[in-house]
């Protein structure tokens, strides 16, 4: 694939250019064909992402509807068929602002303007379009094979809500045809297995306008959510963590000493009272830092390992919210271990362990990012240094490959991110594992080492889930609702035959109900084939237990496994011994 920069210079693209390059170009395509379509049109940024491109685009009182992006679509293929030369030239900062005024683009204007005063601005030319760009680009427009637009949204000039919302018209490009279609066939699964949709399904969670990005759980949903919760207490225990529960709202004071307040103000909800501001806590870790600070520690008591499942709160701006993966409250899965320098390693490695154990439970594969001091941290050279030394040393005495995320960790200190695979390809950040020098520092802390000498305890931040919400749509996607037995909301659902008495079906419900499973009683008066299509359809049940006469007869139940659609028939007895081995084994 050929490639021209912005000095002109052509080459052969390097393999991890390609993509970017592909999507960048079809972006300006996609610009020229709006400007073709919508003369009165203004362009904000348009750059190529991870996934593919976009535009954010003024267009007046113009509101696009389906069969706009299909025309704008037609229209590009007409620019990607006519095979126009794509050419680059440069301008200084002064002549560039008025090529743009002249065009009409005061969104490019105003972006030049933040640029250096003797910057160089480049610009490449498709035709009759302009577009102010540092490419590197396709040499023609041909070149651009296997493209798609996806959607519209809106989008803030420059990210600020107080600025005008313009569209974004969102699209995808491959080299091929081949991978395109593979793409899509992806994102119609992905669709299919959408968490607001099977949420909704299976009565696990709402939303409502009333309160956006705090979700609503519904019974089925506080079912599978204390699944979790009773999974994660029950592992932290057996490794030697005990458990806390911290303060939802927390004096200023407090988020000023840990940092959060100069650093995260803008993402914290405040009130006052008693004439004083008071913070909802956006993370958990001054709680857990008070907690260890309440008495004195001998260097015995080390390491401390503090859990807690903490409710946090926050502001995440309205556009941004989605589902339960982005939400303006979400319970932390939060541990904090305070420990001497020579427990680091071993401590680390521990977590390792038990994220690893968490993540295999659920069938998800993983890989590893170690981030680095960012810009806005604080903290010394040498305190950094050391954390982030000791995250390398654990990773690599267990043997894990690590890419290094530079410049991306908390503002306290370097991290460990997990960054997991769904069953269909998506990776999620999930947990995490931060290295703390500053924040036992900011509050003073302290433990007695074995001379009776005051020492400065360290302090890790991890989690495993993240966020409980956001690992739950996570999973509702990952096994598109049809959750293993032990995290099902609903694991057997009792059902009879049309004119079957109901008494046998009602002693197989409570034996079951007896025996600790979440079950129902289904003895509607309707179809056998309806009532199995929507236990396993819409509620995706793992086990339906038909009760017919045949049954009743011979004190037997027919179990239809969901999974398999197959249908055995057992003695109640041994139904009950192989859906509890199923629970309490976790499968």
């Amino acid at each position: 694939m050929k490639i021209i920069y912005k000095d002109g210079v052509v080459a052969e693209a390097a393999a991890e250019e390609e993509q970017e390059v592909l999507r960048h170009t079809a972006a300006h395509i996609l610009a020229q064909a709006v400007k073709r379509l919508y003369p009165q049109a203004h362009f904000g940024y348009g750059p190529a992402t991870e996934k593919g491109f976009y535009y954010d685009i003024d267009l007046g009182e113009k509101k696009l509807a389906d069969e706009d992006l299909s025309a704008i679509e037609d229209e590009m293929k007409k620019i990607v068929k006519e095979n126009l030369p794509v050419k680059p030239f440069i301008l200084p900062r002064q002549e560039a602002i008025k090529l743009m005024e002249e065009r009409g683009e005061l969104y490019k204007v105003e972006h030049i303007g933040d640029l250096e005063p003797d910057a160089i601005i480049s610009f490449y030319q498709q035709g009759e379009y302009i577009d102010m760009c540092v490419g590197p680009h396709l040499t023609y427009t041909k070149a651009l094979k296997a493209f798609k637009l996806t959607g519209v949204s809106g989008a803030y000039w420059k990210n600020d809500k107080d600025n005008k919302m313009l569209t974004r018209i969102n699209g995808i490009a491959f080299k091929t045809q081949e991978e395109l279609d593979e793409y899509i066939k992806l994102m119609e699964e992905a669709q299919r297995r959408d968490h607001r949709k099977i949420g909704r399904e299976m009565e696990l969670f709402m939303l409502a306008d009333e309160g956006p990005g705090f979700p609503f759980f519904l019974p089925n949903g506080m079912k599978l959510k204390n699944a979790l919760i009773d999974y994660w207490r029950e592992i932290h225990t057996k490794a030697g963590y005990v458990e806390i529960s911290t303060p939802l709202i927390m004096n200023r004071h407090l988020w000023e000493t840990s940092g959060h307040w100069d650093h995260y103000k803008d993402n914290m909800y405040s009130t006052t009272i008693d004439e004083e501001t008071y913070c909802i806590k956006p993370m958990n870790c001054p709680g857990g830092v008070m907690v260890y600070g309440s008495k004195p520690h001998s260097y015995r008591e080390l390491p401390m390992r503090l859990g807690e499942l903490g409710l946090v709160h926050r502001h995440e701006l309205r556009g941004a919210l989605h589902g339960l993966f982005r939400v303006r409250c979400f319970t932390q899965d939060d541990a904090h271990i305070f420990m001497t320098r020579d427990q680091i390693t071993d401590e680390i490695i521990g977590v390792v362990n038990l994220i690893n154990q968490v993540y295999s439970k659920f069938g998800f594969e993983y890989f590893v990012e170690l981030s680095t001091r960012p810009e806005d941290s604080m903290g010394s050279d040498e305190d950094w240094e050391a954390a982030t030394n000791g995250l390398k040393t654990a990773l690599e005495k267990l043997g894990l490959d690590y890419i290094i995320n530079e410049g991306d960790g908390a503002f306290y200190g370097p991290k460990i991110d997990f960054h997991l695979r769904d069953c269909i390809g998506r990776t999620w950040q999930c947990g995490t594992i931060q290295l703390d020098f500053q924040m036992p520092q900011n509050f003073d802390l302290h433990y007695i080492d074995e001379n009776g000498e005051k020492q400065r305890p360290i302090m890790i931040h991890r989690v495993c889930y993240g966020s409980i919400e956001r690992f739950i749509g996570i999973l509702t996607e990952h096994f598109a609702g049809k959750f293993p037995t032990w995290l099902a909301p609903v694991q057997a659902r009792v059902m009879t035959l049309p004119g079957t008495e109901h008494d046998f079906a009602k002693e197989v419900y409570a034996a079951l109900e007896a025996a600790g499973v979440r079950v129902q009683l289904d003895d509607r008066n309707e179809k056998i084939g309806y009532k199995i299509r929507e236990a396993r359809q819409e509620m995706r049940v793992p086990y339906m237990v038909l009760i017919g006469g045949k049954e009743i007869e011979s004190k037997t139940v027919s179990v239809r496994n969901r999974d398999t659609d197959e249908t055995v028939n057992m003695t109640l007895d041994e139904f009950v011994a192989k859906i509890k081995a199923e629970i309490s084994e976790r499968i």
